[in-house]
This record gives structure tokens, sequence and C-alpha cells, in this order.
């Protein structure tokens, strides 16, 4: 934390403490939409202050295990300032003389941080259940996993190469003092050296990028998409990687993007727009007769199936609050079913891509596997799995099939 000058006046607490028990006890509220709205809320705190509040939460937020054990008291509305204290004078931060921090005990607070942690689960900041789960299914490495996933993400950008290039782009963002750099390896991303706004730049307006992690772009790349080609994202959500093949295919061939969700597809359509992407046609699945229509017809599908999103930890630390155990068994079904369903639409000779953001293997590997006992007619040509660890970016997981009969 770089906030050490940080002058802290009260409506940042105040502000931070509202945001966090939104966060945190509020149903359905997720971070990143809690923080945009306390930021657009509070107009008057210059960018020092927003900086501070923005990283202090997410911070609150993925070291919540911690933190607790720090002060010895469970997350709770009526603990939330106890918390906030201890993360500031863990970055020796001094509590100022506010009403909210009058029944702190610094002292207690600053010995317990030469304590030793009482289980991995607290040192990692993760719930036990999810310790468990990840020594179970990566053995010794998830140690190294969850460690990798515990550092903020950095802000990764795709290059519109309808409109422009990787290189073009770095140039017109850096006249706008954005100092962006080249990825090794994936060749239209470019990642942020510093936190920025970049919403607001007219290069975003006018359809030059988009914010995409480099471990997602690569799985538009694995898929192998020619211009010319029918190809069909069957969870296309709101789009980030409909676009990304549209850009791929040069704006020729057909893209159809299926989702269950309406309201995704609309912003999809949205952002196609900006995008200058003219290629995609979205539709709903509404039933079985979907699927029907399009059996047999594409030359790729896609499925970015929903998953637990263990891979992505480091930019959505809430999802380690928000998941429970038993939601990721009904996940394991719903992509065994997902699957099954949309290998139907893929003609023979084409390819099917299995992609998840998650690092676990009931999610991806035995996934793959248990369709492909199911289902000879398709043949395994190539996997990929990226670990946060050792690509540094979002965890993924992708498997290239073949139907081959």
């Amino acid at each position: 934390m770089n906030n050490r000058k940080q002058i802290l006046h009260r409506n940042l607490i105040v502000g931070l403490e509202k945001a966090l028990n939104e966060s945190f006890f509020e149903p359905d509220k997720y971070a990143d939409k809690v923080l945009e709205r306390t930021l657009k809320f509070n107009k008057k705190w210059g960018s020092k202050d927003r900086g501070f509040v923005s990283e202090s939460f997410y911070e609150i937020i993925r070291w919540k295990r911690r933190l607790e054990f720090y002060t010895n008291r469970e997350m709770k509305s009526d603990t939330i300032t106890s918390i906030i204290a201890a993360y500031l004078l863990l970055n020796k931060i001094e509590l100022p003389v506010f009403p909210e921090f009058e029944k702190v005990y610094i002292k207690k607070i600053k010995d317990r941080f030469k304590l030793p942690f009482p289980s991995q689960a607290i040192e990692h900041s993760i719930p036990d259940w999810m310790q468990q789960r990840m020594e179970k299914e990566l053995g010794g490495n998830w140690v190294r996993e969850i460690r990798a996933l515990n550092i903020p993400a950095q802000t990764v950008i795709r290059a519109n190469t309808l409109k422009t290039t990787a290189k073009e782009l770095k140039g017109i963002l850096e006249e706008n003092r954005i100092r962006v750099d080249f990825i090794p390896g994936v060749k239209d991303a470019l990642v942020l050296e510093e936190k920025k706004n970049i919403f607001r730049t007219q290069a975003f307006q006018d359809g030059l990028f988009e914010v995409q992690d480099a471990s997602s772009q690569l799985v538009g790349e694995f898929l192998g998409v020619e211009p010319g080609m029918r190809v069909i994202d069957a969870c296309a959500g709101a789009g980030g990687k409909t676009l990304h093949l549209a850009a791929l295919m040069q704006n020729k061939g057909q893209i159809i993007a299926l989702d269950i969700y309406d309201w995704k597809l609309q912003t999809l359509k949205q952002r196609a727009r900006r995008n200058g992407a003219h290629n995609i046609q979205v539709k709903v699945i509404e039933d079985s007769k979907t699927f029907k229509r399009l059996e047999n017809s594409a030359d790729r599908v896609l499925i970015d199936a929903p998953c637990s999103g263990l891979g992505v930890l480091r930019r959505n630390p809430d999802a380690k609050w928000k998941l429970q155990e038993e939601f990721i068994e009904r996940l394991c079904k719903d992509q065994e079913q997902i699957l099954q369903d949309n290998s139907k639409l893929v003609k023979k000779d084409g390819i099917l891509v299995y992609a998840t953001c998650s690092i676990l293997p009931s999610e991806n590997t035995v996934q793959v596997k248990k369709f492909l006992d199911k289902n000879p007619d398709f043949e395994l040509i190539e996997e990929k799995k990226l670990m946060p660890s050792v690509c540094n970016f979002d965890g993924f997981y992708m498997a290239k099939m073949r139907k081959i009969g």
C-alpha cells in the first residue's frame, strides 16, 4: 500500500465503511459496482482520496480473514471500523481521532500482528472449505496458486484490430499520459503501468480497445477462427470474447452470440456498435428449439462456461466470500449439460472449445474427459492450462476438440 502520506478525512472512513457494509452484507451487491457508486456519490474526493478508498476497499476485502484475526473479531456491520483500523495500522497509518475509532484497542491489535496464523486458510484469507477443496484438487500446488491469486490484478486491455493496432494504441494512450506496455505472447494486449480511469478517454469512446485480461484474450486465439466462418459463442454474456472473435475474423463471416440473459446480449450489442463489429447476431436461448435450429451448422463453437471463477480472484476478491461449495457442485452438473447441448452445434470437422476461468480440475479436465467418454465422435486436439502462479494473469483452462463423426 502506498498511502502512508495520505491525509485521512473522516468522510473517507465513513465512505469506506459504508461501501464495505454494502458489499458484505447486502445481497447481490458486487464489489466493483459498489465502489463505482461510492466514488460517483462522493464527487468532492480528489484523485488521491479516491485512490485511497479504492485500494483500501479491495485490500480489506482480499485480506478479510487476516484482519479478523488481528482484531479478534468476525466481520460484521458493527465491527467494520475495527477491521478498517487494523488495516490502517498494518500499513503504518496512525489512527486519527475520529468517533469511529474510539473503541479500538490499538495495542491489542498491534500485539496480534506478531502472532502466528492458526491456519493456512486464515494466512491466505480464504474460507476453510476453499482451502480444503483447492488442496484436494491441486495438491501441494494450491499454496502457490492462492498466493498468486492474492496479488491485485493489473489492468490489461485489448486493442480492437477492427480500428487500430496495439502499437498505434500504445502511442495514442501515451499521448494522453497513460503508460502501457506490450505483453509477450499476447499480440493485441497492452498492460497499464499504473491505475488510470481509461473509460473516460476518447480512445475508449471511439472503440479502440476493450478491457480484457491477457489470459482471456488467448481463448479467442485458441479457437482458431478465420474470416468467413460461421462461429457460435455459446455463453456470450456481455460479449468480451465475442468482440475479440469479430476482430479476429475481420468482420467477415457470422458470429451467433447465445445467452440465457437478454440484458447481457443487449449490452453486447451496444459494445459491438462502439467496436464497429458488424458480423454479430445475438440470440436468446429460450428452449431446446434454439439448439435444434443450429445443429451441425458451426465451423467453430466456443463454450466459455459458467464456472466458480477461482482463476480470477485477484480481480474479484469478494467472490471468495460469496461462493459456496454447494454452488460449485451444481455448476459442475450445469457445465456437463452445457457442453453436451452445445456440442451438437458443431458440424463435421468443426472445432469445439470448452473454456473456464477456473483452476479446479473438477470444472476442467474432468468435464472434458466425461464428455469425450460419452461422445466418441469428438477427439481432443489440445489442452491449455493457464495458472496464475506461472502466467501472472488470470487462471484459465481451455480444451480444443474436433468433431470427427
